[in-house]
């Protein structure tokens, strides 16, 4: 239902900070009940890609990629209807960004699949310090913990929290996922076992279907 004509013309829009049209364009395509996968992956996250390739390549400015990435996170909540009208299944995921991390939207996209398959998932945004969200895995006691990671170079700061979590909630089950990963540290459950590397939102969705409580 997306085609390639309408994602470069979202595209453009994206671009050049046209909210509005932007908003039409989305609007339209739930209300023809476009799947929320075919609008998360082949709109939201294929433009995103796109805009950090464009500005790693020099092409746009670093404000230009800030304007899209707050354009699409404000288009997220257009699909919340649908996607919190989910049956839900009594499971708990907290989703969070690690300290220095301030790109939120791959995590907070995460969330709304977790809501997507019928768990209430807890999303703490970006950079959250290591104290803050060890206390809110105490207080929410969650099946699941989701922690995304977009830089590379704050791969150690991922072991630190993982050392302090696996410590203090060894049952806990742990994913991790985000584009820092293309750069490595995919093998991570070599490192720390019951920690598992999530490639995609298919993946997460399997990984889901099949969980059985430790």
């Amino acid at each position: 239902m997306i085609t390639e004509k309408l994602y470069k013309h979202y595209m453009q829009c994206l671009l050049e900070g046209d909210r509005a049209q932007c908003f039409k364009i989305v609007k339209e395509l739930l209300e023809k009940d476009v799947p929320i996968h075919d609008l998360y992956l082949g709109l939201f996250q294929k433009s995103l890609y796109e805009v950090g390739e464009l500005w790693e390549n020099n092409r746009i400015s670093v404000a230009v990629e800030h304007m899209a990435t707050s354009i699409t996170e404000s288009l997220l909540t257009l699909a919340y209807p649908r996607i919190f009208a989910a049956e839900h299944n009594g499971r708990k995921a907290v989703i969070s960004c690690i300290a220095n991390e301030f790109h939120q939207i791959g995590g907070k996209m995460v969330a709304d699949f977790f809501e997507l398959n019928g768990w209430d998932g807890y999303f703490l945004g970006a950079n959250t310090p290591a104290s803050e969200m060890m206390d809110i895995i105490h207080h929410k006691q969650p099946d699941m913990l989701a922690l995304s990671l977009s830089i590379y170079f704050n791969m150690n700061s991922l072991y630190q929290i993982l050392e302090l979590i696996k410590k203090a909630h060894p049952g806990l089950k742990v994913i991790v996922g985000g584009q820092a990963f293309q750069w490595g540290g995919r093998d991570i459950s070599s490192r720390f076992p019951g920690v598992e590397y999530v490639a995609s939102i298919y993946h997460l969705e399997a990984l889901l279907e099949s969980y059985e409580p430790a």
